[in-house]
């Protein structure tokens, strides 16, 4: 297969890279399930902007604030700067969010803002936005999307990308047709590591496959060992495929966490990491597997217009959030480690770009910033787009390395396996080095 891009994932970040490339070029967008089983689906609270110029200041701070300073400043300063240029292209593509009796833009909070500045749709704000990226790529005729299509490596010599081999099929039992594909661009956009967990919010088959191939060619990685865990999921006694979240926003509209006694013990709105020890010490007090959360706090008219997603999954568990309190406890969340990339989203290797929540620009720091994620991904997406566009010209190619690629040995089956274990061994490692 020949392909100008080559953009392996299709959340937001992969969709919005692909929406700002050039319609003269021929971008072909892989994933590994369906379009829809993307962590870009799945995100509830919503997607921060920077409102007022009055506001800059303060969500600066907040962002640096919850990644204990380790952030990078310019990074910082480049996701808020772009915030609504990317609002912008939203609105014009069709996603509707929340607005007031006079048709502005209404925000909400969540744990560790200082302010009210978080865009939303009810409790699916990530579906809304995915959604309307989604349907804008399949109008376009130079974008294709293949589904159950797997990255398995890419093609380099001498730290340059220059293609990639892929595999056709659902990627679970490791069969199907394997194909290598040249192109001027490889994008890696698979997401985050939430598979490697037993629980957590992430879909199963985000296993980190990215991470563990930049390992193989010697990409530079970057915080490998900074692994975000949600505060608040639901508890169920029941095996669960994937844990349910809890919407920050919903403290931030005034929930409250009580411990076994259904008493008070913490300040609701505390960054995630600080909220998750604060739980999970609780819970090791109370010699409990959960803490209560109670949503009566929040009007009935609130609660049912913005969070219907929730109240559906908890009344489906048997829980009545106008009458009783949720037990939940915290789960894997996000990954704010990944493939180190600069500004512009180019990683270590020549050609080689990774967008969203598989690549480090350290705009997170040791821990994300609520509703940071889904601004991230596209921001950085988009000066990626921009700068592959302006680069073209400049492209390095090599269809002989192609040609002479042998892939009869990514026929094993066993891939999957490997990676995930490459993965689990370097977090573990990089945890061990950091201690140290």
């Amino acid at each position: 297969m020949k392909t100008d891009v080559l953009i392996i994932g299709s959340g937001c970040s992969g969709l919005y890279c692909a929406l700002n490339l050039p319609a003269e070029k021929k971008i072909t967008i892989i994933t590994k399930k369906d379009v829809e089983s993307s962590d870009s689906y799945l995100a509830q609270g919503g997607m921060c902007m920077l409102k007022t110029e009055e506001d800059y200041d303060s969500y600066f701070e907040d962002t640096m604030k919850a990644g204990h300073y380790e952030n990078d400043k310019g990074s910082v300063e480049i996701m808020i700067r772009s915030s609504r240029e990317v609002v912008k292209d939203l609105i014009a593509l069709g996603a509707d969010f929340q607005k007031d009796e006079q048709g502005n833009l209404e925000f909400t909070r969540e744990g560790g803002h200082s302010d009210k500045r978080i865009l939303f749709h009810a409790d699916v704000t990530g579906r809304e936005i995915t959604s309307k990226l989604q349907a804008e790529a399949e109008k376009r005729e130079n974008i294709t999307i293949l589904e159950y299509t797997t990255l398995l490596d890419i093609i380099e010599e001498d730290n340059v990308c220059y293609g990639a081999v892929i595999r056709h099929g659902d990627s679970l039992d490791g069969a199907g047709e394997i194909e290598k594909v040249e192109a001027d661009y490889v994008v890696l956009a698979t997401g985050g590591i939430g598979g490697l967990y037993r629980h957590s919010t992430n879909f199963r088959h985000l296993t980190g496959d990215a991470i563990a191939i930049a390992l193989n060619h010697g990409i530079t990685l970057k915080d490998i060992d900074y692994v975000q865990i949600h505060p608040t999921t639901f508890y169920s006694e029941k095996e669960e495929d994937r844990s349910f979240l809890i919407s920050e926003s919903v403290r931030g509209e005034g929930a409250k966490l009580y411990d076994k006694n259904m008493e008070r013990f913490v300040n609701e709105l505390l960054p995630r990491d600080l909220l998750t020890h604060e739980i999970r010490e609780q819970m090791k007090k109370d010699g409990t597997l959960h803490v209560w959360e109670d949503l009566r706090t929040i009007p009935r008219e609130e609660l049912t217009s913005h969070f219907p997603n929730i109240i559906a999954h908890c009344e489906e568990a048997g829980y009545d959030v106008f009458k009783e309190c949720i037990p939940v406890v915290p789960a894997q969340h996000y990954f704010m480690g990944g493939i180190k990339v600069d500004y512009d989203s180019r990683t270590s290797m020549e050609q080689l770009y990774a967008v969203g929540e598989t690549a480090c620009n350290g705009v997170h720091g040791k821990n994300r910033l609520a509703s940071n994620s889904l601004l991230e991904s596209m921001v950085f997406a988009k000066r990626a787009a921009q700068k592959m566009t302006a680069d073209f010209g400049l492209v390095k190619k090599n269809p002989e390395l192609i040609e002479k690629k042998d892939i009869s040995g990514y026929q094993q089956g066993n891939l999957k396996k490997s990676y995930k274990e490459a993965v689990k061994a370097e977090i573990k490692r990089a945890e061990e080095m950091r201690n140290v």
